[in-house]
């Protein structure tokens, strides 16, 4: 048998004659067609693979990190973009310009647009929402904190686990504002100031980790006392309630009696004072009326006299109604001078 390596004779084959003879086996195969058609579909499927391998979409609510073989080359924003397929370079989607929350000391199962939220009844998170106060009691609290990504890429490659270091972060921190306040304080009036004061330290914290978050609040959602002392609480914050509501009752009524009795006061001042101008001007007037007189009897004394004499009569005598002169030789009142406009005098009490 012959060998197709070594040809007769010993001698090594060259590179032609083994071109030559797989050429002439290749033309002794039948299946060449098939053999092209295979390697067209590959061509064209390793195509199909490179084009949908070499765009993206961002969506307007999102910001697409590109990275080329672990390396962040750039970031894209909404819209269609495109990028070296088939892995070398891949892309990572962050909601930016949604707002992101946390939950502690309860879970929301869902949240329908119209309907009331849904919460997981089953699990306790005791272990989150149990905490120490100031004077050592212990209360449950329930708070969610909501942020954004403020930088898409220190979110992404500055922290190891960024979900975690949030939760971490935000629990140590409301613990300790908690635990610096009285109990009474944090079920009622201090709820807004814990808050804002642990919203201020988890933002610092977090600014200093370079997180790339930016904390949008943080709201207490449920502050109560343990189950085994509620009905304890809830009496104490009714008398609680009792005691601001009849305060309230009472400013109220102050505030509605003070300015009533202000302006009493005031108007009493003013009628006092309009009384006292009037009374002081009148006694000038007079005064100086009383001046102009004098003045006219020193240079007339009898007239004068009389025409003041005249000027009084006359002003006694309008106020009247009729003028009786009594005679004393007379048992009755004999009329003299009726002053009525109308009127006619009167015979009573003559004699025939």
């Amino acid at each position: 048998m012959t060998d197709l390596n070594h040809p007769p004779g010993g001698s090594t084959p060259t590179f032609d004659d083994l071109l030559k003879k797989n050429l002439k086996q290749f033309e002794k195969f039948k299946g060449g067609p098939v053999l092209i058609l295979v390697a067209g579909v590959v061509v064209v499927v390793v195509l199909v693979v490179v084009l949908w391998t070499a765009w993206f979409t961002v969506q307007p609510e999102e910001t697409a990190i590109v990275q080329r073989f672990g390396k962040v080359m750039r970031t894209a924003g909404p819209g269609l973009h495109f990028k070296f397929p088939y892995g070398i370079e891949k892309v990572r989607l962050l909601p930016t310009a949604r707002v992101l929350k946390e939950e502690f000391g309860f879970r929301t199962v869902s949240t329908v647009p119209g309907e009331k939220s849904r919460y997981d009844t089953r699990g306790t998170y005791k272990d989150e929402s149990l905490m120490l106060t100031g004077d050592l009691n212990v209360i449950n609290v329930q708070w969610i904190v909501q942020y954004r990504i403020e930088d898409p890429i220190r979110y992404l490659f500055q922290v190891r686990d960024i979900s975690k270091t949030i939760r971490d972060t935000t629990e140590a921190v409301m613990r300790r504002a908690v635990g610096n306040r009285l109990g009474s304080d944090v079920l009622t009036t201090g709820r807004v100031a814990v808050a804002s004061e642990a919203k201020n330290e988890i933002q610092k914290i977090l600014t200093i980790y370079e997180s790339g978050v930016r904390l949008v609040t943080v709201e207490l959602q449920d502050v109560t006392p343990p189950d085994t002392v509620k009905p304890a609480f809830n009496e104490v914050n009714e008398s609680r309630q009792d005691k601001e509501r009849t305060i309230n009752k009472a400013q109220e009524q102050a505030n509605r009696e003070i300015p009533k009795a202000r302006g009493v006061a005031t108007q009493s001042i003013s009628e006092a004072e309009g009384y006292a101008l009037e009374r002081v001007n009148r006694a000038q007037g007079e005064a100086t009326r009383f001046e102009a007189i004098l003045g006219q009897y020193e240079q007339a004394p009898q007239v004068t006299r009389r025409r003041l004499y005249l000027e009084a009569m006359t002003g006694f005598l309008s106020n009247m109604k009729g003028l009786y002169i009594v005679d004393k030789d007379q048992k009755a009142m004999v009329p003299w001078l009726p002053l009525e406009s109308s009127g006619q005098p009167s015979t009573q009490g003559r004699k025939p």
